[in-house]
């Protein structure tokens, strides 16, 4: 008999008989490691759960802080001009403003206040733009509308900046060497730029290389558009200026007469006359008829290296900044002397950019890094930024409509300026150095006044502005002329100050708070009703 006969063939795969093995498992698996969360990381704090639920794993990179962007939105202000220009005859019906934040709704752009420079004198900051490869920037211009601001670089790069919210768009690399001038022409297609090299560039207005060639062989400081667009201007370190013809990139004339670097050229407004600045203090400033190539006019007003000129839109006048720490201003109906001189800068100015909308105000950069604003027939600034960068200004730009301005400075950075808003305290670092004395404190609105005395504000500031030495002696009223309000008689000497950006001397906040009438003080306390010493 045949053992296991009728049965199946045996199954070769289960174990031999007596051998104990592990219960069967159900567990299939799976073709693909299965998608579970990551182990949490060994750093210190708790796991960041995702949207998903599940914990995030960061590659290594920071995050970000989340924070408000910020922005100068001019639309609002726009919309308020067309409004009021529908009732509004001139300055006779404007809204008067107030030191208040309630006058926000209020705010026009410079174009509607047109007698009314000091309206666009921006000193307040907005925001620092630099690049990630720092370095210095040479020259900016917004684009024609205004809605990018480009910048040149010493790398040779353009960098695109908004100009609603500052932030970064784009970076591309335009030159070689770094990028020394950059003008747009009068019909807003074309931007001309010059570099270090002595290379000429035309870009379209998408940021598009069309033309290039070179004009000199010296570094390139500025280009400048005729008129008519068909020709411009440039001039370089090999002290010629030189017109070319924008469409044929041929050289129509030399300029020569300059005895040293030739840094600064504008081509008038209206007219073929080409204004040009240079190194050589002999030779400061020489007015050119471009067709002949002809000299008109020498103007021997500085003492040092003219660094920037620029024709007023009105075509009658020209500024000049010059390294003797001087702006002078030129009539050209009368060139035998200036018109008016400009002294405020510490060290040499640097840059000059009239405003696009005021005829009369202009601003200037230094090599301390100083911005000043300035308005012709004032015989002082009407605004100032001393420490706007940490080192000279190279450049400035107004914003087409005149409420911003941009600065570029060896300190690798570009900062923009806006207006100060109704009720802006000016308590920053920039504003803080600049308010008259005896305005430090902060006012604030009117609402803040009324709600500080209640609370206890000193009783000494009784008027806004006045500094210790002029304070009126006996004045101990602490009531606001028009309000009907009195404050306490004596508050608490001991009431925490709010803290500066920038620190003030204990000599000073002694003499702030000391009252003219020594006997009263420490004999009655106006909170809590506790009694001094004296009582």
């Amino acid at each position: 008999m045949v053992v296991g006969a009728g049965m199946g063939p045996p199954n070769y795969s289960n174990p031999p008989p007596g051998v104990i093995t592990a219960p069967p498992t159900t567990l299939q698996v799976p073709r693909f490691p299965p998608q579970s969360a990551p182990a949490p990381s060994l750093g210190s704090g708790p796991p960041v759960i995702g949207p998903d639920g599940q914990p995030v794993e960061f590659d290594g990179k920071r995050l970000r802080k989340t924070m408000m962007r910020k922005t100068v939105d001019y639309n609002s202000s726009f919309i308020n001009m067309l409004h009021n220009r529908v009732w509004a005859r001139d300055y006779r019906d404007r809204r008067a403003v107030q030191p208040d934040i309630c006058f926000y709704p209020d705010i026009v752009p410079p174009q509607d206040m047109l007698d009314n420079s000091v309206n666009a004198v921006t000193s307040r900051f907005v925001k620092t733009a630099t690049n990630k490869m720092r370095c210095p920037i040479f020259c900016l211009s917004w684009t024609p509308e205004g809605r990018r601001l480009i910048t040149g670089a010493s790398s040779g790069e353009f960098t695109l900046w908004n100009g609603l919210t500052f932030n970064f768009e784009t970076i591309l690399q335009a030159h070689d060497s770094p990028v020394r001038a950059m003008q747009w022409s009068h019909n807003d297609v074309w931007m001309v730029t010059g570099d270090h090299s002595g290379y000429i560039k035309y870009w379209q207005s998408n940021m598009n290389n069309v033309k290039m060639f070179q004009a000199h062989k010296e570094p390139i400081r500025r280009v400048s558009f005729s008129p008519t667009d068909a020709k411009f201007a440039s001039c370089s370190d090999d002290g010629t200026v030189r017109i070319w013809d924008f469409q044929r990139c041929y050289e129509e004339k030399v300029l020569r007469g300059h005895g040293a670097d030739v840094k600064c050229v504008d081509w008038h407004p209206h007219k073929g006359i080409v204004v040009s600045g240079s190194k050589d203090s002999q030779q400061p400033i020489k007015l050119w008829e471009p067709k002949s190539g002809q000299v008109l006019h020498t103007i021997h007003a500085h003492k040092s290296t003219v660094m920037d000129c620029a024709w007023n839109n009105n075509g009658n006048w020209l500024v000049t900044a010059s390294r003797d720490h001087l702006l002078k201003l030129f009539d050209i109906r009368n060139l035998k002397e200036e018109m008016q001189t400009f002294r405020g800068h510490k060290k040499e100015a640097s840059a000059v950019k009239w405003h696009p909308v005021h005829e009369g105000m202009f601003a200037s950069g230094g090599s301390d890094g100083s911005v000043m604003f300035w308005s012709v027939g004032a015989d002082k600034e009407i605004g100032a930024i001393e420490q706007a960068h940490e080192s000279i200004v190279w450049c400035l730009a107004w914003h087409p409509a005149g409420h911003i301005l941009t600065t570029g400075s060896n300190d690798h950075t570009v900062k923009f300026w806006s207006r100060n808003r109704p009720g802006d305290s000016m308590r920053d670092k920039y504003n803080l150095n600049t308010l008259p004395p005896g305005q430090e404190e902060d006012y604030g609105n009117i609402g803040d006044l009324v709600e500080g005395s209640q609370q206890g504000a000193a009783s000494s500031v009784t008027i806004p502005g006045m500094a210790p030495e002029d304070r009126v002696e006996g004045l101990v009223t602490s009531s606001i002329p028009g309000l009907d309000f009195h404050g306490p008689l004596d508050p608490v000497s001991d009431r925490k100050k709010q803290p500066f950006s920038k620190p003030i001397p204990k000599s000073f906040q002694a003499s702030w708070n000391t009252e003219p009438a020594e006997p009263e003080r420490g004999v009655k306390r106006a909170f809590g009703g506790q009694e001094g010493v004296g009582g």
